[in-house]
């Protein structure tokens, strides 16, 4: 039942985001054209809902010459690639904004686990242990404000099947709350980070 619940949120919430935050996206897309050449948004294969595909919209941080389908954190030195805006959006969160869209149309959901990669097989393998596949993905979830890219992908597997196990309302607010918390304090943002909150350390917690 709650899943009907959360969807209908999902739409209303993703439709009044778009409406309220059109001047922000204005300025955004100015700053990102004035900064670099390239186009405004960023397409990537990602996995859904049923290990389903789709493409996720972010606004573009990077240069246009950067090896594509490659995870940050395995580019040689990925603070080359970039861009000054792209620095800020990324501190901030900004550039996940577009995916508003991807909510919308139902490809994700606000609250639930990240999309992983197309090509992200472990983290995939891992997600399948906990039925963390089977729900849409986010556009942040548990494991964001628990961690982020400081997450090994084990802990980062086991905390999205603790909130598929958990998922409600309740849960959903929490994470909501706990991740304007986050972007304020920019908490686990680590360019190029591969995980460094270890088993144990989160385990005590």
């Amino acid at each position: 039942m709650y899943l009907k619940i959360k969807r209908f949120l999902d739409i209303i919430l993703s439709f009044v985001g778009l409406v309220i935050l059109s001047p922000i996206f204005l300025i955004l897309i100015l700053a990102i054209k004035i900064d670099s050449p390239g186009p405004i948004l960023f397409k990537q294969k990602r996995v859904g809902i049923h290990k389903s595909y789709f493409n996720i919209l972010k606004f573009r941080t990077m240069r246009i010459d950067t090896p594509k389908d490659t995870p940050t954190h395995l580019l040689e030195n990925p603070d080359q690639w970039i861009t000054k805006v792209g620095k800020f959006l990324r501190k901030t969160s900004l550039d996940e904004l577009p995916q508003i869209v991807n909510i919308l149309k139902g490809e994700m959901s606000i609250i639930g686990p990240r999309p992983a990669l197309w090509n992200q097989y472990d983290l995939i393998e891992k997600r399948d242990k906990y039925n963390a596949n089977d729900i849409r993905p986010g556009l942040t979830g548990w494991a964001q404000i628990n961690g982020r890219d400081e997450l090994e992908i084990p802990i980062k597997a086991k905390l999205d099947g603790d909130y598929t196990e958990k998922m409600s309302l309740g849960m959903d607010i929490k994470c909501f709350v706990g991740t304007i918390v986050s972007v304020f304090k920019s908490d686990g943002v680590v360019e190029g980070g591969t995980g460094t909150i270890s088993s144990d350390e989160e385990m005590s917690k």
